[in-house]
């Protein structure tokens, strides 16, 4: 590959990532739960919690029904363009007076942000590859997260109006960015990785997806919680807040973003259960003091963001097995908004009681041993798809001692006994089946047996399935 095409596809890396990076800014700032919207209600004398229901199930529509809007690059083009243009006229409505117009301009602006979230998916698959995803994932979130606490200050410290027109300046420097990219996709610049014909042998990606988007949903309703329950309860802190709310979450993603690529990162997501877990329980237990405010932040924030930085990435890999990444990109993340959505939902009507944050907590410690018992199966799925990411338990680039010690680990998920996993070592080593019943001392018979459980707690169907999900093949 010359070092022109490679240049060329840097640089739309480089003006998506861009792009995308001052949009989504804009979107945390001002609709999603964002600072600019919270103050220019409050100046306002008026309710925020219907303008933030109404701005993410408007964002939730959008997302989920790009795919079937946006098919090809051209038209993701258009629609990003379209939505930069209509978010800014919808921002600038907040410049007048408080009316209805508020409302449909909120709507509106929602519903196009959720395009244009999705559509960025044609830039993802087309312009880097599938190692490189990873990072791109962790930079736009590092980036959007670093403009919107500079929103959130100026917002906060200075006024409302200044928030504002920066947020609409973030708008335009998106627009200049999108304008960049190409409309059709160069094949001499472009990743063409599609793996539907390259894997026609390979399992559905259809169920993986599934389980991951219940995962999504599942984990982020604690996010929901924290907007509605744990954010109000220390809003007395907000110019503490305004600085030092998003900074564990960036803190975490670069700190992820530059461990070393042999470095497997699927214990952090345990580590980063167990954090959202401690923050909850401080906050049931701890006086809403600054001391308790930056313990339980940190805690949750950097969770957050080991958490957030895993389903983006697995996402994006997904790119590979679809057509359209518009639609996967769009789904997922609207999995992550719905989740939001039931968290603030039982939050603000539920949950929130002035000064008792028990049930809340009780909660959100269900939705993590909920999560602690879907993370295995997700590692299954997923491992069977991507054998090289460095968020799953993997088998890939094992010498002979460490595969065999992981399978031997691996009954303790509670999919194969003792006797089970002494099969998977042999038959991973390269022995028949009669092989293995030899070297065990068990009849045929039995041996069928034990390969029928095998082959129904891992779903798969042969052999050869077996062999690809302990590989480094893909």
């Amino acid at each position: 590959m010359g070092i022109t095409t490679l240049n060329l596809r840097l640089d739309q890396r480089k003006f998506a990532v861009i792009c995308f990076s001052f949009f989504f800014a804009w979107i945390l700032a001002v609709p999603f739960e964002g600072q600019v919207l919270y103050a220019l209600t409050e100046k306002a004398n008026v309710d925020p919690s219907k303008y933030i229901f109404i701005s993410i199930l408007a964002n939730f529509i959008g997302l989920i029904s790009c795919g079937f809007i946006v098919r090809k690059q051209i038209s993701a083009k258009i629609v990003m363009i379209i939505s930069i243009l209509i978010c800014v006229s919808g921002s600038m409505v907040f410049f007048l007076e408080f009316s209805m117009l508020w409302y449909i301009a909120l709507i509106i602006a929602s519903f196009f942000a959720g395009l244009f979230v999705a559509s960025f998916g044609f830039y993802v698959k087309n312009y880097a590859a599938s190692d490189q995803r990873y990072k791109m994932a962790a930079d736009v979130l590092i980036y959007s997260n670093i403009i919107m606490i500079i929103i959130n200050v100026i917002t906060v410290n200075l006024s409302v109006q200044l928030g504002l027109m920066i947020s609409i300046a973030v708008l335009l420097v998106a627009l200049v960015a999108v304008y960049k990219l190409e409309a059709y996709p160069d094949h001499k610049n472009t990743i063409h990785r599609s793996k539907l014909e390259e894997h026609k042998q390979l399992p559905s990606v259809l169920k993986p997806f599934l389980i991951l988007c219940l995962f999504i949903t599942i984990i982020t309703i604690n996010s929901g919680l924290m907007y509605q329950v744990v954010t109000p309860a220390y809003g007395h802190f907000e110019v503490l807040a305004s600085y030092y709310w998003a900074v564990p979450y960036i803190l975490a993603l670069i700190i992820l973003r530059n461990l070393p690529k042999q470095k497997n990162q699927a214990y952090i997501l345990y580590i980063a259960m167990a954090m959202i877990g401690l923050s909850y329980i401080a906050f049931m237990w701890l006086d809403p003091s600054i001391s308790s405010y930056l313990l339980i932040d940190t805690l949750m924030l950097g969770a957050f963001g080991v958490c957030d930085l895993f389903w983006w990435s697995i996402l994006v890999r997904f790119f590979d097995y679809s057509d359209n990444p518009a639609r996967i990109l769009g789904i997922g993340s609207s999995m992550n908004v719905l989740g939001i959505l039931i968290g603030g939902f039982l939050g603000n009507k539920f949950l929130y009681t002035e000064g008792d944050h028990t049930n809340a907590s009780v909660i959100a410690l269900i939705i993590i041993f909920i999560v602690l018992i879907m993370l295995p199966v997700l590692n299954v799925q997923l491992t069977r798809l991507f054998k090289n990411h460095i968020f799953l338990v993997k088998f890939a680039k094992m010498d002979e001692n460490e595969q065999v010690k992981t399978v031997q680990e691996f009954k303790y998920s509670d999919y194969l006994t003792e006797k089970e996993s002494e099969v998977v070592k042999l038959l991973l080593k390269g022995y028949t089946y009669k092989g293995v019943a030899d070297s065990l001392f068990v009849t045929e018979n039995t041996m069928k047996y034990h390969i029928k459980n095998i082959y129904q707690k891992l779903n798969i169907n042969s052999k050869m399935e077996l062999i690809k999900l302990f590989s480094d093949k893909e």
